[in-house]
């Protein structure tokens, strides 16, 4: 993945965690966007689930950085996690999860543009097919 894509990620990543209602505002989005999802966070621990995604998001954009091995290395045990044998987590949930993130940055960082929300996207995609592929 082209460097400059890997830091405006970078940059509005660090523009959005400094604002303390990133996460919350991210989980009031992705919950809004559909009962199927409200439904599989029904028993969550929101606590946990938000070091949890703040985690994840900076493990995306690792595995973005060596797109060859990067996504094995970085994702691998969220892939399991997240398989149809365990949370049973499948596309439809990445198209919210995708479309709610691309709606949080997009009220939350101050220097959005349509550049950065394609930055974004670029960046979850790798983590998101690699999840896919091992559903």
């Amino acid at each position: 993945m082209d460097e400059r894509i890997l830091k405006i990620i970078d940059d509005s990543l660090a523009r959005c965690n400094a604002n303390p209602a990133f996460l919350d505002r991210f989980y009031e989005t992705f919950l809004a966007s559909s009962p199927k999802v409200r439904e599989k966070f029904a028993h969550t621990d929101f606590t946990r689930q938000k070091r949890a995604l703040r985690a994840s998001l900076y493990a995306m954009l690792l595995a973005a950085s060596d797109e060859g091995k990067g996504p094995e290395r970085y994702l691998r045990e969220l892939a399991e996690s997240h398989s149809s044998r365990k949370l049973s987590i499948g596309a439809e949930f990445y198209d919210l999860w995708l479309d709610s993130l691309l709606a949080t940055v997009k009220e939350l960082d101050p220097e959005y543009s349509p550049e950065v929300e394609k930055a974004w996207e670029r960046v979850m995609m790798v983590g998101i097919d690699y999840l896919l592929s091992h559903y």
